[in-house]
């Protein structure tokens, strides 16, 4: 990492289809080598699957699942006089989106169902009624912060 300079963020278009940046966000991290096209196809075949089985607009049950995700606090590794500790901090806004995108993706490839499509949007529903990996996830990362709460006074 550069000392000198931040590197500068790159703006994200909203996707075609719902006008939203973090739905593109979304798909480019479903993205593999460069075919957005296949991303774009799981990531709305699978919000029509949602909406087919919920009969609820599929962008409140991404959005609903992406809060059930998004950490607010994580553990850091810190070096204290030759011990490193585990010293719990709260997630910025960006990491904890790309987090979430992250966790739900992961959990939705680790999934047992045919198609990425049916496992994406498994994953989605799931995640959106607290249940499933992603959650999971989440509740290890805080539960392994609250365990480490006394090393809080090492935070920088």
């Amino acid at each position: 990492m550069s000392r000198r300079h931040a590197a500068e963020k790159r703006e994200v278009l909203p996707d075609p289809k719902f006008g939203n940046i973090i739905v593109t966000k979304f798909m480019n991290s479903v993205m593999y080598a460069g075919k957005k096209s296949v991303a774009e196809s799981i990531v709305y075949g699978a919000f029509d699957l949602i909406e087919a089985k919920t009969k609820q607009p599929p962008l409140g049950v991404f959005e609903q699942a992406l809060d059930n995700v998004m950490p607010t606090i994580e553990v850091r590794s810190r070096r204290v006089g030759g011990a490193t500790y585990q010293v719990p901090v709260e997630v910025r806004s960006t990491r904890r989106q790309a987090l979430g995108i992250r966790w739900l993706i992961t959990a939705a490839r680790g999934r047992n169902e045919k198609t990425m499509t049916e496992r994406l949007s498994a994953e989605l529903l799931d995640a959106s009624n607290n249940r499933g990996n992603a959650v999971k996830k989440r509740e290890d990362v805080h539960k392994m912060a609250e365990a480490n709460r006394a090393f809080s006074h090492y935070r920088w």
